[in-house]
């Protein structure tokens, strides 16, 4: 059945660059072959892959699979529902993200505006 369990009782990750899948297992309380799966079926789960198909997880895919586990542990959901529930939380993101930039260009170019109404024209130059 499935791996029961609390968040709050898992490891506190560890401040290291990459995690091998047996550290990750242990780090989330989820067996290695569930990983693998779980690769499969969540389309942002991606650890890196050396020498030998040897997995590496970055920190954020360590959040991911707690967050993956949460869901489909302790919350219920099924794997199709947690994909869609992830997914939609990445696009809140990508959709706030993109708003930022935004903002933050249109700041620049009325910055850049303002210097060009300011600036004199050089001589040679037609207005």
């Amino acid at each position: 059945m499935l791996e029961a369990g609390n968040n709050s009782e898992l490891p506190a990750i560890p401040g290291k660059r990459y995690f091998t899948i047996g550290e990750v297992s242990e780090l989330c309380g989820v067996k290695p072959h569930v990983l693998r799966y779980w690769e499969q079926e969540f389309p942002s789960l991606k650890p890196v892959k050396r020498r030998g198909n040897r997995r590496y997880y970055q920190r954020q895919d360590v959040i991911l699979i707690r967050q993956i586990r949460s869901l489909l542990y302790e919350q219920g959901y099924t794997i199709g529902g947690a994909r869609q529930k992830l997914s939609g939380q990445e696009a809140r993101e990508d959709t706030t993200q993109s708003q930022q930039i935004i903002r933050q260009m249109r700041i620049e170019l009325e910055e850049v505006l303002q210097i060009l109404k300011q600036k004199p024209p050089q001589s040679g130059e037609h207005k």
